[in-house]
């Protein structure tokens, strides 16, 4: 049986790195530097620099380099300054709406779930991976449309509660909302979101969906507030996923605590460094053991898995040889070194090629000295989907995004092109990483 192990890496406090072992094989990896830590998910207690009325969008000062990007439709009706009735009013429709593309999405989803079905998408472009953090953004865009324009309710030096949702690139500010999200291990708390929640999309069987809908239906959600249930939640029962949603909602209120104590700009939230998001995001439970090198990493990682699952606090273990690195022990480090080359061997003899440009990344898949076929056309379909099963995992360690354009070998029988497509959606379905995946076109080339 292969064993699968997660190992961390916090010997040195300049660098954290976390890494998932599938036997030998290297899976998952995320570093994180002091020096720039990640800011997607803090939350800050921001002012308004300036309203912007062409772009219909605010410039906030949270306290970062530059100052962010916070469009119209992310401000909640709460800060409109405006009457009190007409503010309520807002907000009622504002669930209302939200409410009813829920329902229709949970409706929709449910009809289209057959777990017989094995056959791909019909649809050109088929939407994988995510895991239920990801749906916030799209939950968030189900806003009706508002009777204001900004200038006309949100004002220069106005105080805001903000979370940012994507880090500052370039010359480019971190994108903004007010529209606030807190994830835990099996749930996601929006805390100033009404109506809003549901099942993770990405939670496929019918009869899970129907039961974790009765087990949110007991939570005793409190007004203005919504829940969604994560993928890692799929088959908790019903106390697990209360203590987690009872964690978060001590999590907000001690964020109301805070706010009420600070002067803008000031940090009030910080997202989770690196060791707490691997053991909340990335950990499973067929993940045998977790070796931490460093004291102080470790005793963050005890005490963090104590919170989230205590039956497998005994699972974090401390790495003691301190001859070998844990990274070297376990020929990660090797491993890594292979990903700083463009050119990737497969087992099979082929082998693909990963360049990196302006516009989009391209992987080309070749057959090299592969010949496991009896004929070209068996070659090209094992080699390929040897190739589909790397190009996931290389996607996902070397952190590729933005269009990716895969050029397989060709085929000749549309049944091997569909078996390919197939393989490559199975290999990045478990991604956390939302994902748009196309059909392999007549030129060999998917998308």
């Amino acid at each position: 049986m292969t064993h699968k192990r997660m190992l961390i890496d916090a010997a040195h406090p300049e660098e954290t790195r976390v890494a998932v072992l599938n036997g030998n094989q290297l899976e998952e990896l995320d570093v994180e530097s002091s020096a720039r830590r990640q800011l997607k998910g803090n939350i800050y207690l921001a002012t308004v620099t300036r309203v912007e009325p062409s772009l219909q969008a605010a410039f906030i000062d949270y306290g970062g380099n530059r100052h962010g990007f916070l469009a119209f439709s992310d401000i909640h009706p709460d800060y409109y300054q405006i009457p009190v009735s007409d503010r309520e009013q807002l907000i009622a429709e504002d669930e209302e709406a939200r409410a009813a593309v829920t329902e229709s999405d949970e409706d929709e989803e449910e009809e289209n779930l057959d777990p017989k079905d094995t056959n791909p998408s019909s649809k050109a472009i088929e939407t994988i991976g995510g895991d239920g953090i990801d749906e916030v953004e799209d939950r968030r865009r189900n806003k009706p449309i508002r009777r204001y324009k900004i200038q006309e309710v949100i004002k220069r030096r106005q105080i805001l509660l903000v979370q940012i949702v994507k880090e500052e690139r370039g010359n480019k500010g971190a994108a903004l909302t007010t529209y606030l999200s807190l994830a835990g291990r099996y749930c996601v708390l929006m805390p100033n979101t009404g109506k809003g929640g549901g099942i993770s999309r990405k939670i496929g069987n019918n009869i899970d969906r129907k039961r974790l809908k009765s087990v949110v239906s007991t939570l005793e959600i409190l007004e203005g507030m919504a829940v969604i249930v994560r993928t890692a939640g799929a088959e908790r029962g019903k106390a697990e996923i209360k203590r987690d949603y009872d964690y978060l909602i001590r999590l907000w209120n001690e964020i109301r605590e805070l706010t009420l104590e600070s002067t803008a700009p000031a940090l009030i939230r910080e997202e989770a460094n690196i060791i707490k998001r691997s053991l909340r995001d990335v950990y499973t439970r067929d993940i045998t053991d977790v070796l931490v090198e460093g004291d102080e990493g470790y005793r963050a990682a005890k005490d963090l898995m104590k919170i989230l699952i205590p039956s497998h606090a005994k699972k974090v273990q401390p790495y003691k040889d301190s001859t070998v690195p844990l990274f070297s022990r376990y020929h990660i480090e090797t491993q890594l070194e292979s990903m700083i080359g463009r050119e990737v061997k497969l087992k099979s003899g082929g082998y693909i090629v990963i360049d990196s440009t302006e516009a989009l990344v391209a992987i080309d898949v070749n057959s090299g000295r592969a010949t496991r076929g009896r004929n070209i056309e068996e070659t090209a379909l094992k080699t390929n989907l040897e190739a589909a099963n790397e190009v996931a995992r290389q996607i996902r360690l070397r952190d590729l995004a933005g269009l990716i354009v895969i050029d397989f070998i060709d085929m000749d029988f549309h049944r091997n092109q569909t078996s390919v497509e197939r393989r490559l959606k199975e290999a990045m379905h478990r991604d956390r990483a939302k994902i748009q995946i196309g059909r392999i076109s007549p030129f060999g080339l998917l998308e």
